[in-house]
């Protein structure tokens, strides 16, 4: 079974927010992690190849430093990695995201497609079922559970309400997987050493451009909201204050 896991790096969830310039997203010199529920995408992509066989491949698009996704993915089991390496991916929408991605794939030939259910950052949701719309394939998202079966897959879903909902699936298909499916593993120093040696691919921007389209969603703004603090003093007898305070609480703060 040959699978591919798309993967980003995004700010690290405790990193000061600074703005650019522009005000448009943040800067540069913050911190940087894997995306968590890439993590869990990844993780169940590696347990799907122990019991199965097979490759794992991940993929990232993003400035040289979203290297570093693709070295952690490759310490922990990750067979090759694919880099569509430019700064101006971070600036695309979903869409074209998954455009790009698709571009890059167009020559391989996967069982399976894996990503998070969605980036701690942007939160669209949206990439991996947009990449399988481009493709052709059938989708399903917030997978719980995966378990391969004669020509295809059975996947549990999580629904609202506490349910779920078994469905099966044929090959290709693209997943999104939710997460705390699984437990994470941690690379081993002999996976460091080894994912040195493992191939990665760059992707430049210009071999995947022609399949760009302009972005449909962009950000005009970002802003940190400002704290304010108002006091209102209510006067008058205690019993006229008490029934002031709880029509306050209830009707305009809404407390109870």
């Amino acid at each position: 079974m040959k699978i591919l896991v798309c993967m980003k790096q995004v700010p690290q969830k405790d990193a000061p927010l600074k703005l650019n310039e522009s005000a448009t997203w943040v800067r540069e010199d913050i911190g940087y992690e894997v995306n968590e529920p890439d993590a869990y995408a990844l993780e169940e992509a590696l347990r799907q190849k122990e019991k199965n066989g097979g490759e794992v491949v991940v993929v990232t698009a993003g400035p040289a430093r979203s290297q570093q996704v693709l070295r952690e993915a490759l310490a922990k089991g990750a067979d090759r990695a694919i880099h569509l390496e430019d700064d101006r991916f971070v600036t695309l929408d979903a869409f074209n995201v998954a455009r790009a991605i698709a571009q890059s794939i167009k020559d391989e030939l996967f069982d399976l497609v894996f990503t998070g259910l969605q980036s701690d950052d942007f939160g669209y949701a949206q990439t991996g079922v947009l990449l399988a719309e481009l493709l052709g394939w059938p989708h399903a998202t917030i997978i719980m559970q995966i378990e391969a079966k004669d020509g295809g897959i059975r996947v549990k879903r999580e629904l609202e309400g506490g349910y779920f909902q078994y469905v099966n699936m044929p090959l290709p298909s693209v997943l999104t997987i939710q997460s705390g499916i699984n437990k994470l593993r941690y690379a081993t120093l002999i996976g460091i050493k080894q994912a040195k040696n493992k191939p990665l691919r760059r992707v430049t921007f210009d071999e995947v451009s022609a399949a760009l389209k302009p972005n449909q969603l962009t950000i005009e703004r970002l802003y940190i909201p400002q704290k304010t603090k108002q006091t209102e003093v209510i006067q008058g007898p205690p019993q006229d204050v008490a029934k002031k305070l709880a029509a306050k609480l209830r009707d305009e703060l809404r407390v109870f």
